[in-house]
């Protein structure tokens, strides 16, 4: 991953010089209610003690300068941003996987904001809002997270429209004025705003339009792969690249056996970078090892054709980080010379 750190961090304006920004806000008005994924959330004060479960919640408090207001964080598949190594060290650090409901308390936390419903939610294996409720710490969750779980089979849900930046730019808008720092939010979301139309503005129109596979993991070579879905992060990402994701499962996160991949005959397949090494296919280079000795899977065109790049795996989740993995891919596709 080390190869693709640099475009990661370029153009984040050295992690937003706040003092020379233009944007400009009105301060916070508390109480400040929210309509937040379903539920109404009421802030009477900018939180001191802040929780932030799941690296896109911890990562735009950083953004946004608030690690003096932050007693800890959890739940990280990949290292922090390291243009925010230095803040995210003034934070304790609970555990890179699902914390405890009780490790949680014993920070005295004031606010938790919550990048997925699997670690706050109705089958969360940390706790449910209404537990946040019961001792009086209001929550907040990503609004791009917030999926029916009705129709797909596992806890991530399905998403019927394609995502976009808007609801990542809402997150960003909600958290700081939250914290009664939207002027340093709207700052942000001109940065990502920019990006945004910088890649779509780069990639031509015109000829093929490519279909992307993008492969999160998978607990072994036999095993289904877990895959981004349709409408999610890496949907966006294909989009904004002017291509499609092959993958057409409305569930956020599907799992698919290595013939329904070869069936769906990708242009591109993305393998994500995760730096929690839960699995040892969790490391793009075990991915493409698998991909390319693989009887079968290794006489796919996109494989045959070396089409294949390295993404990181946050990014494959609808957060901060999917901008940063459209440029990673479109910088790689570039250099293999399948876009403009």
């Amino acid at each position: 991953m080390s190869a693709f750190r640099p475009l990661l961090v370029a153009g984040l304006s050295a992690a937003l010089s706040f003092a020379a920004a233009q944007a400009s806000a009105a301060p916070t008005q508390y109480p400040l209610t929210l309509d937040n994924c379903g539920a109404k959330v009421t802030i009477n004060k900018a939180p001191q003690r802040a929780i932030g479960l799941g690296q896109n919640s911890a990562e735009i408090m950083l953004l946004l300068g608030l690690e003096d207001k932050m007693a800890g964080t959890a739940f990280w598949p990949s290292k922090v941003l390291p243009q925010l190594a230095e803040a995210n060290a003034k934070v304790k650090l609970l555990t890179v996987e699902f914390p405890t409901f009780e490790s949680i308390l014993a920070q005295n936390p004031d606010f938790v904001a919550a990048a997925l419903p699997s670690l706050i939610g109705p089958t969360s294996k940390v706790a449910r809002r209404e537990d946040f409720d019961k001792v009086g710490i209001p929550s907040y969750i990503s609004p791009s997270t917030c999926l029916s779980t009705e129709k797909a089979k596992d806890q991530y849900g399905s998403r019927d429209q394609l995502w976009s930046m808007d609801l990542l730019y809402k997150e960003i808008d909600e958290l700081s004025q939250i914290f009664d720092v939207a002027d340093r939010g709207q700052v942000l979301i001109s940065d990502f705003k920019k990006r945004e139309a910088a890649l779509r503005a780069g990639v031509s129109k015109d000829g093929k339009k490519l279909s992307y596979v993008f492969w999160f993991s998978s607990p072994s070579p036999t095993a289904d792969a877990y895959l981004g879905g349709k409408n999610g992060a890496s949907g966006f990402i294909a989009d904004l690249l002017g291509g499609r994701n092959a993958i057409t499962a409305e569930a956020e996160w599907p799992t698919l056996g290595w013939e329904g991949i070869i069936a769906a005959a990708p242009d591109v397949i993305v393998v994500a970078n995760l730096d929690r090494n839960r699995w040892e296919l969790d490391k793009p280079e075990a991915k493409i090892k698998f991909l390319n000795t693989d009887p079968a899977v290794s006489q796919m065109p996109a494989v045959k054709n070396k089409a294949i790049v390295i993404m990181d795996g946050q990014a494959m989740n609808p957060t901060i980080r999917t901008v940063y993995g459209a440029e990673q891919v479109a910088e790689q596709l570039r250099v293999l010379g399948l876009i403009k």
